[in-house]
């Protein structure tokens, strides 16, 4: 802004402050009225709609899925973005506190004197990239299937093969979803896209052999479902069953 640019504004300033009103009382008194409002609105709703109480909290249950506020979801899913575990404190720290920061500065290095938003290109495209990317974020959070549960139908070839395959096939989607699988893989709409590869259609891929070997000695940090320490055999059947079964 130039000498010239800053009288000009220091004059048209001047003129709107002179026919304006003062911050007090109108302002304040319009800013009391409408916290008012809100806090009345707040509080009949509480009276009318009351509050959503869940189950009695059980400290020994591990069926229990742990899940954020709705105005959370977005970091939580910033945490199933950013995948590596080396990462989880850059998700969970760094990029909100960096946010934070660059807002708490905004004053001190956004000085052009343009307010109105098509002249500010770069900040108006900004900001709606953010309150996009926050909304997104918040959605996919919403719409994220618990690591403990799945509801995979059986497909039509399985219910072909009568209710013997129907009822391994429903064992061996229990046995993954309560065995912690969906932890790190994506099973349909359920579990986490990270770090292992989805299992949505394994079975095209790779065969019912293959998928109990690799069950039996795995990959790091994938622990081993066979053997002595791993699943009880029908249940490690049910989960090869399940896992091939899916195309």
């Amino acid at each position: 802004m130039n000498q010239r640019e800053k009288e000009e504004y220091l004059r048209e300033y001047s003129i709107l402050k002179s026919q304006g009103k003062p911050f007090f009382p109108y302002a304040v008194a319009k800013d009391g009225l409408m916290g008012c409002l809100v806090i009345a609105i707040i509080i009949a709703l509480s009276i009318v709609l009351g509050a959503e109480l869940g189950p009695k909290a059980n400290a020994a249950t591990t069926t229990y899925t742990p899940r954020p506020e709705w105005y959370f979801f977005f970091l939580f899913e910033l945490l199933r973005v950013i995948k590596p575990p080396n990462f989880v404190g850059l998700a969970t720290i760094g990029v909100p506190t960096l946010a934070m920061i660059l807002l708490f500065l905004l004053p001190f290095y956004d000085r052009g004197p343009e307010r109105h938003p098509l002249r500010r290109p770069v900040a108006t495209l900004t900001g709606i990239f953010v309150i996009c990317a926050m909304a997104y974020l918040t959605y996919l959070g919403a719409n994220a299937g618990p690591p403990t549960e799945n509801d995979i139908p059986a497909p039509a070839a399985v219910l072909a093969q009568g209710k013997p395959a129907v009822s391994e096939f429903y064992l061996g989607r229990s046995v993954v979803a309560q065995s912690g699988c969906e932890a790190c893989h994506l099973i349909g709409s359920n579990g986490n896209n990270g770090p292992g590869p989805e299992l949505t259609k394994i079975g095209d891929r790779i065969p019912p052999q293959a998928i109990a070997r690799t069950l039996v000695n795995p990959t790091e940090p994938m622990p081993s479902y066979g053997g002595s320490g791993g699943l009880p055999a029908k249940q490690f059947s049910a989960v090869v069953a399940f896992l091939s079964d899916l195309k």
